[in-house]
């Protein structure tokens, strides 16, 4: 089960961390992506994190964002900050349970979880 949480409104250049919880991932290959998709926009990833703490950022993102993950509690964070209105999306938490030494391609994703929406405001 995957639960994405801690969207919401923010101004431009503000903060907002989200969380994933992936409870029931046990796979020691397991990666952990998040993804956004805009409006009239495809789904383009943003950041994965893979079981041994190796990680991704995309090039818009870059500098701005960083992710984490908590094992004992199941959960990757990605802390946002200089949030900009292009930031605006719904964003998604998705696990590859095989994924190795991760991929920023949604295909490669077995499971999604709900999004949630982030709206940076001008």
């Amino acid at each position: 089960q995957l639960q994405a949480s801690g969207g919401g409104l923010v101004q431009a250049g503000g903060s907002l961390r989200l969380s994933c919880l992936a409870s029931g991932f046990t796979s020691q290959y397991a990666v952990i992506g998040w993804f956004r998709q805009a409006p009239g926009k495809e789904r383009e990833g943003v950041s994965y994190i893979t079981s041994g703490g190796r990680n991704y950022f995309a090039d818009s993102v870059k500098g701005r964002f960083t992710i984490s993950r908590d094992n004992a509690k199941n959960t990757v964070y990605l802390q946002m900050n200089s949030l900009k209105p292009e930031d605006t999306a719904v964003y998604y938490c998705a696990v590859d349970t095989f994924g190795g030494s991760g991929s920023s391609d949604p295909d490669e994703y077995d499971y999604w979880g709900r999004g949630t929406l982030v709206t940076v405001s001008s």
